[in-house]
């Protein structure tokens, strides 16, 4: 944290303006909800966890719960327009000093999907290449080559990143679409509606379900991180949320039926179970030719490297918005003359990526806990460094998004601003009530989540990683209104459009 005496350069110069439209903005959403990895990996561990049938329709319940969420979330995106994303809108809706508390939150969060996601991206390389090529390569060297890959991107523009992130996303929407034909065309029980009824869904297990579900849909909130770097900020962000949504929820739902049909009700469970994330690999290679069971193994390490470029670029800002406001330290409000990036926050998170993986690779191979934490000794960066990050995130972001519907009421509280009481307080009060429920539901199945047969230190120790930060970040908030009340009347307020448009005319700082 910078001092509270300082204050953030004047010349500290803003984001790539106007860059991305709707469908670019839903792209990078859905890339980082990482479809086809959600399908194969996600959806199966909840069947084998669970053994739930009625997980698609599961699908289906979230998706209208986050849609209620995005309508006031939507209302309020109108008028806060920053990179900070829910940093600025709990600033703005509860305090200062919350906002500050929940940026810290948010960052852990976040940096635990993206580095999370590296451990399954090098386990998967790592065994990839062994089964097709022979090659023996340990896990953590692709994911060396992956964080250099990623961060030479994120210090680009933006509009780059959205390019590659949609090719990269319309081969996983192909691929998913030719396994849910197949699996239809197979259907061993027939085409059976049972993973879509609802008394399928709500049995024992439906807490877990949803824990895991909800984990599928982070980063459909996003949209408002990409604010400053919209065509039309006031319009584009809720339109792109609606979008992943419901292209999310749909298109999810669809695939674990089609998962249902083409294993059948009766064995997706067993089956998931035995097989876990090679199920869908394993069902192609049985029924239709190899090379396409090979292209989608390939699709799955493209669909993770999609997911880590997506999050990369929200840590990097988030740390963006937290320099220039002054809250972190001033320099990582920089960006790049020509690419407009956010190169200081862009470093930072891949230096984080860096340490936290070497420190697995540390904890795993010369003190070798990965006998502990792993039955099997190649499964270690999926039990541990996956399984623990990506859980930990996704509980970070659900508690930040109850927060964030009660921050739309108080937003609106004193001035609706012509909305009326749906998106400004219905809307905002049931999506609050939900989320919190779901957010319960994770803390009651964290075991689960973890796959811990009973409570151990790292199931305290991985939920402190998000409330401590953010009780400091309370605190920090506080002082800094006692100690520097300009730098405080800043925060979450970012800089307006006057103030952005008049950068743009003077030149840049940064590399």
């Amino acid at each position: 944290m910078t001092s509270t005496t300082s204050t953030p350069p004047k010349q500290s110069s803003g984001l790539g303006r106007r860059r991305l439209g709707v469908p670019s903005v839903t792209l990078m959403i859905i890339a980082a909800s990482a479809p086809l990895t959600v399908v194969a990996g996600g959806v199966t561990t909840t069947f084998a966890v669970t053994g739930v049938i009625g997980v698609p329709i599961g699908f289906i319940v979230l998706a209208a719960a986050l849609a209620v969420f995005a309508v006031g979330y939507a209302a309020m995106s109108r008028y806060v327009t920053n990179a900070g994303a829910f940093y600025a809108y709990i600033a703005q809706g509860i305090g200062r000093p919350f906002g500050v508390g929940a940026s810290l939150v948010a960052l852990v969060a976040y940096n635990a999907m993206q580095v999370g996601i590296y451990g399954l991206f090098g386990f998967q390389m790592s065994m990839f290449l062994e089964a097709k090529l022979g090659i023996a390569t340990p896990w953590w060297l692709w994911i060396l080559v992956c964080i250099g890959v990623v961060a030479v991107l994120g210090v680009n523009r933006v509009d780059l990143s959205a390019k590659v992130l949609g090719i990269l996303v319309a081969l996983e929407f192909v691929a998913v679409l030719v396994f849910d034909i197949v699996s239809f065309s197979v259907a061993p029980e027939g085409v059976s509606t049972a993973g879509l009824e609802l008394s399928n869904l709500f049995v024992p297990g439906v807490g877990a379900v949803l824990s895991f579900g909800i984990a599928a849909f982070m980063g459909f909130e996003s949209a408002a991180i990409y604010g400053e770097e919209s065509k039309d900020p006031k319009r584009t962000v809720a339109r792109a949320t609606y979008a992943a949504v419901a292209i999310i929820g749909v298109f999810y739902a669809f695939s674990a039926w089609a998962f249902t049909v083409g294993i059948g009700p009766s064995q997706i469970a067993e089956a998931s179970a035995t097989y876990g994330p090679d199920l869908m690999f394993v069902f192609m290679s049985e029924h239709a030719p190899v090379i396409i069971s090979d292209l989608m193994q390939v699709l799955f390490l493209t669909s993770l490297f999609a997911a880590l470029q997506s999050f990369h670029n929200a840590v990097a800002r988030y740390l963006y918005s937290l320099g220039r406001e002054g809250v972190l330290h001033p320099r990582l409000g920089s960006v790049r003359a020509v690419s407009r990036a956010p190169w200081a926050g862009s470093l930072a998170q891949t230096i984080i990526a860096l340490v936290v993986t070497l420190g697995f690779v540390f904890a795993g191979e010369v003190m070798g806990l990965k006998n502990d934490f792993a039955p099997t000794e190649f499964l270690y960066p999926v039990l541990t460094m996956f399984t623990w990050l990506t859980n930990t995130g996704a509980m970070g972001l659900v508690l930040l998004m109850c927060i964030i519907a009660i921050s739309v009421i108080g937003f609106f509280r004193r001035d609706r601003r012509g909305l009326g009481r749906w998106s400004t307080f219905i809307a905002p009060l049931i999506s609050a009530v939900v989320l919190f429920t779901v957010f319960v539901l994770i803390v009651a199945n964290f075991n689960v989540l973890l796959g811990q047969a009973e409570t151990t230190p790292v199931t305290f120790v991985l939920p402190a990683l998000l409330i401590v930060p953010g009780v400091l970040g309370v605190i920090w908030g506080f002082a800094i209104r006692k100690r520097n009340p300009e730098l405080y009347a800043r925060i979450g307020h970012g800089i307006e459009e006057a103030e952005v448009d008049l950068m743009d005319g003077e030149g840049h700082r940064g590399i």
